[in-house]
């Protein structure tokens, strides 16, 4: 159970109690803080009886004791513990006794002051001596420091045990808490940017025949908010962090990608985002000079790892194009086009003469999914670069011409069963045959002027095959997309890009078979998502397990997967804004709907929205049609 706040976490078991064990803990900035609370009520531990989230960064424990040897078989004592990710926690007993009690309340303490990473390796260390510091205890290292103080103060504190302890007084029917709060010395309580009143994304809500749609965008409204951070240099930049507990920095290519997903919620997480990854924006002139650089990614059993750099430097000019068509205000569009300008230069530099962009290290393969990236960067850039009058439109399209035609050709496997697209092209030529996930992003085309749909690089032909083939048992495990296929060598329902279900790629899938008619498909992939939503609390990991769905089944969770993660998070959002197939056009002030017509979950009221800067809520019916109920003055409507 991981309670998130950032820099803030608490990850706890279903216990209750933080013993020390595994990633058990308060942590601030990757640092456990806290890592050993043991609460004892009258010399024992309370029952366990319930555990549960109550938001992204909090948690609520109960346990029961019966402490009145008149009480019978009955707990006459409820022992209540919420925590947060901030760093405090607050103990309250409750009595049903008949008469005053008074009771002994000791909490065991202790820490490692470890980094995370060291933790998650097994390098944590031992727990290091406490002195009594102020109403509570201290423990330090050369680097490091952490103190408890609590509220009441304790009636004794004992450092070399690690222990406070108190003697409440509780009336009948009546409660006593304590308040412990964890800090590094001379720190206040973790701000999260997230909760602050200027979170960037607006509080929307979904309601309708399906009673999993509710949950799931609240859920994934707080598990963004509470993953975003700011700009140390910009504070009002806000971008979201990968995910928790493992990675709890930024990630450019997640970053860009959660933001796109999440512009049905606003435009200021996408403005926030395209800043702070502006700065990071390689200078000078060589060739890699307007590169936003990001880390290597595990490629599978198939591929070599990838430059998640290159994936965001394409992502930059979408991103930038999108949130202008959803109502990013011309200002802030013309002060980032430079950005966008020189990531589509270091794009048209880097292909040179030739067709496909290729892996920037040395003999490294041309990725299926690259090549959809690198097109659509090109569409969408030259439609941006064209509205504000900046050259090089008709250069980026003629070269986006060329790549469909040789794509259509040079990428496609011809079988029995209809072919399909390969996964790579090697240096030599050849083509790497195994279906993957990654092949959605052929069908992400993103949005031009208009709210029309951009040009994919395959044909209507191909295009329904791939449907096809992200709509077979092999792919679909009935819980969401697999990220390899299931009769590929080398397949792992564990494995991060050989079999588990990405969330982010099957949100992706979703979105890209509606928007080219393949609802079927779609809809088949939506209800595995929701089902394994509702399996996990309705916060959707980063991926998890693909085995095949069965009755009575559940989806297995991935030891490996961050949970809250950000392009999960978000693609909870585009899930269900999918549905209702809403394509703005702030800069020509109209807004078209295009619903899933065969409307899988029913009717479904999605409120709260923003489209131009104003709120927009929009409602499908249980025929597939919309209708919009709110929406900025004078924006024109049509269906």
């Amino acid at each position: 159970m991981i309670c998130v706040a950032l820099p803030g976490l608490a990850i706890s078991t279903d216990q209750g109690q933080l013993t020390g064990r595994g990633l058990e803990g308060f942590y601030r900035a990757g640092r456990r803080l806290l890592s050993r609370c043991e609460v004892r009520v009258a010399g024992r531990e309370p029952l366990a009886v319930q555990a549960r989230m109550t938001g992204a960064d909090q948690a609520r424990f109960v346990g029961t004791l019966r402490v009145s040897p008149s009480s019978g078989p009955d707990p006459d004592v409820m022992v209540e513990r919420v925590r947060h990710a901030d760093g405090t926690e607050r103990i309250t007993l409750y009595s049903a006794a008949l008469r005053p009690l008074r009771i002994p309340v000791e909490v065991a303490l202790g820490t490692d002051l470890a980094e995370l990473g060291a933790i998650a390796s097994g390098a944590g260390g031992p727990e290091l001596p406490a002195t009594v510091h102020d109403s509570g205890l201290r423990w330090s290292r050369a680097t490091a420091n952490s103190s408890v103080t609590a509220d009441p103060p304790p009636a004794d504190a004992l450092a070399s045990a690690g222990l406070l302890r108190w003697e409440l007084e509780l009336p009948p029917g009546g409660s006593r808490s304590v308040e412990l709060r964890v800090r590094p010395d001379g720190a206040g309580p973790v701000r999260a940017v997230g909760r602050a009143a200027t979170s960037p994304l607006a509080t929307a809500s979904a309601s309708g025949d399906d009673p999993r749609v509710r949950p799931l965008l609240r859920t994934s409204v707080d598990d963004l908010q509470a993953l975003l951070l700011r700009d140390p240099a910009h504070p009002s930049d806000m971008y979201p962090a990968a995910g928790a507990p493992w990675r709890c920095g930024p990630a450019p290519a997640e970053a860009l990608a959660a933001a796109r997903m999440t512009l049905a919620l606003g435009t200021r997480l996408a403005s926030g985002t395209l800043r702070a990854l502006a700065r990071t924006q390689l200078p000078g002139a060589g060739p890699r000079s307007g590169m936003i650089p990001g880390p290597r990614r595990d490629g599978g059993t198939h591929l070599p790892p990838s430059c998640t750099g290159t994936e965001a430097t394409l992502l930059f000019p979408v991103l930038l194009a999108e949130a202008r068509r959803w109502g990013l205000p011309e200002q802030e569009t013309e002060e980032l086009l430079p950005a966008a300008e020189r990531c589509l230069t270091w794009l048209r530099t880097t292909v040179g003469d030739g067709t496909y962009l290729s892996d920037p290290h040395p003999g490294g393969p041309l990725r299926c999914e690259t090549q959809a990236h690198a097109h659509r960067a090109a569409l969408l850039g030259a439609d941006l670069l064209d509205a504000h009058g900046r050259p090089g439109g008709a250069e980026l399209r003629q070269w986006a011409r060329a790549l469909r035609t040789a794509f259509r050709e040079d990428f496609w496997i011809d079988d029995l069963g209809g072919g399909r697209p390969a996964a790579a092209r090697s240096p030599d030529g050849s083509r790497v045959p195994h279906l993957g996930a990654a092949a959605v992003h052929l069908l992400d085309t993103g949005l031009l002027g208009g709210g029309e749909p951009a040009v994919g690089l395959l044909d209507k032909v191909q295009t329904g095959q791939l449907a096809r083939l992200l709509g077979a048992p092999v792919m679909d495990s009935g819980w969401g997309l697999r990220s390899l296929a299931v009769k590929e060598a080398g397949h792992n329902p564990f494995g991060h890009r050989s079999g588990a279900v990405r969330v982010h790629e099957t949100a992706v899938a979703v979105a890209g078979l509606a928007t080219a008619g393949y609802e079927k498909e779609a809809n088949s992939l939506l209800r595995g998502v929701l089902a394994a939503s509702e399996a996990f609390g309705h916060r959707l990991p980063e991926m998890y397990a693909g085995e095949r769905r069965t009755d009575g089944s559940v989806p297995l969770p991935h030891p490996a997967a961050c949970r809250p993660a950000a392009t999960a998070a978000a693609a909870g959002v585009l899930l269900l804004t999918t549905l209702a197939g809403i394509r703005p056009d702030a800069p020509a002030g109209t807004v078209t709907l295009r619903p899933v017509r065969s409307a899988p979950l029913g009717e479904i009221v999605l409120t709260g929205l923003r489209v131009a800067g104003a709120p927009f809520s929009v409602r499908v019916s249980r025929l597939g049609l919309a209708m919009v109920e709110e929406a900025a003055d004078g924006l024109q409507l049509g269906v």
